[in-house]
């Protein structure tokens, strides 16, 4: 069977759909062709499965890319305010957690039946299960066309937009597909890695503080000149929580075990020395005291156990200070993809319009989403990468 369309669309996850109906609405013949048996499978789970859908405080500087300034143009494009404008418009109840973090009420599933009604009404076919066995442009009569042939059908479309998002969490059905594709077609690629991630202790650090696994902190992780003040939570295997998860793209972008260590302040803004330099008798008891009151009680005494100071002159106490708010961990690597939130890198941005997400080199073939070199930090950026760079492709095919 044959079906020809104006648009088609690789992926109905958040940047596929939103993308879809933006198309749909100016009139444009769109198909939807994912893998899956169901749509928005990330966002169902995003959130705890309330789905954090945007960020109030939204900007170009909250995204890691080769290129800064790339994503400025879709972003200011389409902004949390638009997306919010549509929750409203459905009714969805939505709340503000910490920095600007803005979550559903009652459940994920009211994004994706938003999005799926409004694709509904913009006459956007969606495809499930659809397998595809080959992607080309057509011969020389209709170089203008894409060809996309899935096990039970050809779609033909001068359009193509390629929303499959990285290899991250491939339990959903993740793949490098999208890299594929954009390899075969010419388009160059920044080496993906996994960004979000849980890191891993080295050998040493696992066997002196993975039996604390399930015991957080308040910290402030830094890294390549980024700083996160967030909760750090010790695991079975390594560190995760906002700050690890947060920190872990840039040293994994930077060249991760080869970099070498992640600096942790584990007591932001305090003084862990200032009651023990006032009394007559300075004692590790003393010392255990003070750090137990800024962190919990067995991760200080483990802490202090391994470092504690050479002796107890003013001078080593200041330089116990410091280890204090710049302890350097060495992390063997992180948890790889299949715990990682996102993936970092992608289609490069120089290879795109920063307008419409067209390959400069390939007429009418679009990257959307997390497929492109665009990541956001922890806390609703990425979903708002996908709806801005969707809105891009989706008022341009």
């Amino acid at each position: 069977m044959r079906t020809a369309y104006d648009v088609i669309i690789l992926g109905a996850g958040a940047a596929g759909l939103l993308c879809a109906m933006e198309a749909g609405k100016r009139g444009k013949r769109v198909v939807v062709l994912e893998r899956a048996e169901k749509i928005g499978k990330k966002i169902l789970i995003s959130g705890g499965g309330r789905c954090n859908f945007t960020n109030l405080h939204c900007r170009a500087e909250d995204f890691l890319s080769e290129n800064g300034h790339f994503a400025k143009s879709a972003l200011a494009r389409y902004t949390p305010g638009d997306f919010i404008a549509l929750a409203e418009k459905h009714g969805i109840a939505y709340h503000e957690k910490t920095l600007g973090q803005l979550f559903c009420d009652r459940s994920a599933r009211d994004i994706v039946a938003m999005l799926e009604e409004e694709c509904r009404a913009a006459g956007v076919q969606i495809v499930l299960n659809a397998r595809i066995e080959e992607v080309r442009r057509a011969d020389l009569v209709r170089a203008d066309r894409f060809i996309v042939r899935t096990e039970n059908a050809e779609f033909h479309a001068p359009a193509l937009v390629v929303a499959t998002g990285g290899p991250s969490i491939p339990k959903l059905g993740a793949t490098s597909f999208g890299y594929e594709l954009a390899r075969q077609f010419g388009v160059k690629i920044r080496e993906p890695r996994p960004g979000l991630v849980p890191l891993v202790f080295n050998t040493d650090d696992r066997s002196r503080y993975c039996d604390l696994a399930g015991i957080s902190a308040e910290v402030i992780a830094c890294c390549e000149g980024r700083q996160f003040r967030e909760k750090m939570l010790i695991t079975h295997r390594g560190m995760s929580g906002p700050a690890i998860l947060q920190i872990s793209s840039y040293w994994n972008c930077a060249g991760g075990a080869e970099l070498g260590g992640i600096a942790i302040d584990l007591a932001p803004g305090r003084n862990v020395i200032a009651g023990v330099l006032g009394t007559e008798f300075r004692s590790m008891t003393a010392l255990r005291n003070a750090f137990q009151g800024i962190l919990p009680k067995r991760l200080a005494t483990r802490w202090l156990d391994l470092h504690e100071p050479a002796r107890w002159s003013n001078a080593a106490l200041e330089e116990f200070e410091k280890v204090v708010h710049g302890w350097v961990v060495r992390p063997a690597g992180t948890e790889g993809y299949a715990k990682a939130e996102v993936t970092v890198g992608g289609v490069d941005t120089e290879e795109l319009s920063s307008k419409t997400m067209e390959s400069k080199k390939v007429r009418g073939l679009y990257f959307i989403g997390e497929v492109v070199d665009v990541t956001g930090h922890l806390g609703g950026f990425n979903f708002q990468w996908a709806w801005a760079s969707g809105a891009a492709a989706g008022r341009a095919v």
